[in-house]
């Protein structure tokens, strides 16, 4: 009996402590990688003409602002202040996804009909493949530290970083298609994906969705995972 109230507490203090610095840490270098994602996307995607570096740039912008809203959320000490404030930033990041989609949908199409003439990017080529290599890394430790913590919104965060590893594929195959096969389709291409994903994330931001408060203990028998993935003490 001693043994399961223990469990239920969850880690100790000190090991607690631990691991809410380990998250830090882990968040602060997500955020430090994603700005330089970010402009060095943008950039490239600009000299080429490329919608989905575009896209990709963006959703990166996305994920620092969205980021940053949290920070502000949680900066409040009254609760309820807090529970305003979070509706207001999930608003702000769904809006932002879908005008993401609206635009890199449009680009896409417009270079799908021949206006526009998508280059060759080395740079563009190899920030995806950095970012294929690292958000993995990122992500599953966040991700494994959140679960331990019972932290849902750790938890959630570092689904944030692994949907950037699916576009960072999405993108390098449609840039490495369009330069060794010379398929000028693959980009925008790959950036309607990218649209359609950011449609998605919009609407699962607006609605809440991977955004619930932390697990209790009684919320999910041992073993098994809530609806935000974060393991059941």
């Amino acid at each position: 009996m001693l043994l399961m109230a223990a469990m239920a507490l969850g880690p100790a203090p000190a090991r607690r402590d631990a691991l809410t610095k380990r998250i830090r840490l882990l968040v602060a270098a997500t955020l430090a990688y994603n700005v330089v994602e970010a402009v060095v996307a943008l950039t490239a995607g600009s000299l080429a003409s490329s919608a989905a570096l575009i896209g990709f740039g963006l959703d990166s912008v996305i994920e620092v602002s969205s980021a940053a809203a949290v920070a502000w959320q949680f900066s409040a000490r009254d609760h309820a202040v807090r529970e305003v404030r979070e509706k207001t930033t999930l608003r702000i990041i769904s809006v932002s996804f879908f005008v993401l989609a609206a635009y890199v949908g449009f680009d896409a199409v417009r270079a799908l009909t021949g206006t526009g003439e998508v280059q060759h990017s080395s740079l563009g080529i190899i920030i995806a493949a950095l970012s294929l290599a690292i958000m993995p890394f990122l992500s599953a430790a966040q991700r494994r530290a959140g679960r331990e913590l019972g932290s849902a919104s750790a938890v959630a965060d570092s689904k944030q970083t692994l949907l950037c590893t699916y576009l960072s594929a999405v993108v390098l195959a449609g840039l490495v298609a369009h330069s060794l096969l010379g398929w000028s389709w693959a980009d925008p291409v790959a950036a309607l994906v990218i649209a359609v994903i950011a449609v998605k994330e919009g609407r699962d931001a607006w609605q809440g969705k991977g955004c619930c408060a932390a697990p209790h203990a009684a919320a999910a028998p041992a073993g098994k995972t809530d609806t935000c993935g974060c393991c059941a003490a």
